[in-house]
């Protein structure tokens, strides 16, 4: 029996009772698995494994993951997100559907790197838009992307010296091994949702993916268009952050990993 595998109540409202007391019971329980976060193999009957419940429009999907990686949450995704994982999941190499497909609000550039601070490597997302961002309702040629994120408590950089500041409530999904989404708080308190989220999951490397497991939260940086651009190389990114800093384009925070 995998007396080590943990059902939060969350996870248990969304399954009902009997398939969480199944589960308990080790009726439908996985035993081996892949872990859905760091993708190594994990055991419920002999390691702490947490049930993580993916929701999409649709159809959700139950994943585990070892308990030190991912608490067990209910994780509200796209269904495009949701069929991407099983992709994952199951090798299946069918192609989405058009009509499943997601539109962005707006076009963000997302670059995964690791950035050096305080002698320590931290996993990192650098986000920069493809233009200007305008305050939703109002009209003209202005840049809002820093000020917008500034309120939602991303602190200005001047300088890439310390780690910023946890920014609660925020978080980056990453599931079985890929990167899926940058979460914010929902406006009516409610699941996080995504602010940011992948057509198709992003492939990260292993160096990353072990940073983030490291420490459990990963630095997101921002800066207005044209201020970083796509750098092939992590020592070239660090530099164009360096300049963003210095010329006061650049905001950060902490986001927890994979969840709430």
């Amino acid at each position: 029996m995998p007396r080590m595998l943990d059902v939060s109540d969350e996870v248990r409202a969304e399954i009902g009772d009997e398939e969480a007391d199944r589960l308990l019971a080790g009726e439908t329980a996985p035993g081996s698995y892949d872990c859905t976060s760091c993708r190594t193999p994990g055991d419920s009957d002999q390691e702490r494994t947490s049930t993580v419940l993916f929701i999409g429009d649709e159809t959700a999907v139950l994943a585990f993951a070892h308990a030190g990686c991912l608490p067990s949450q209910v994780v509200q995704v796209t269904e495009e997100q949701l069929r991407g994982a099983v992709k994952s999941i199951t090798g299946d190499r069918a192609e989405l559907e058009p009509d499943k497909v997601v539109p962005e609000q707006a076009v963000l550039g997302v670059t995964s790197g690791l950035v050096l601070i305080g002698g320590e490597l931290h996993p990192a997302l650098v986000v920069e838009p493809t233009a200007p961002i305008a305050r939703p309702g109002t009209t003209g040629a202005g840049d809002d992307f820093l000020p917008l994120l500034i309120e939602q408590g991303f602190m200005p950089l001047t300088e890439l010296s310390a780690v910023p500041p946890v920014l609660h409530g925020w978080s980056v999904l990453l599931a079985v091994g890929q990167l899926h989404a940058v979460l914010q708080p929902s406006a009516n308190g409610g699941q996080p949702v995504a602010w940011w989220q992948a057509h198709q999951p992003l492939q990260v490397t292993d160096a990353w993916r072990s940073a983030a497991n490291k420490h459990q939260q990963v630095l997101m940086f921002a800066a207005p268009v044209g201020s970083i651009g796509r750098q092939p190389r992590e020592d070239l990114l660090r530099d164009a952050l360096d300049k963003a800093a210095a010329n006061g384009k650049l905001v950060a925070a902490a986001l927890p990993l994979a969840g709430t």
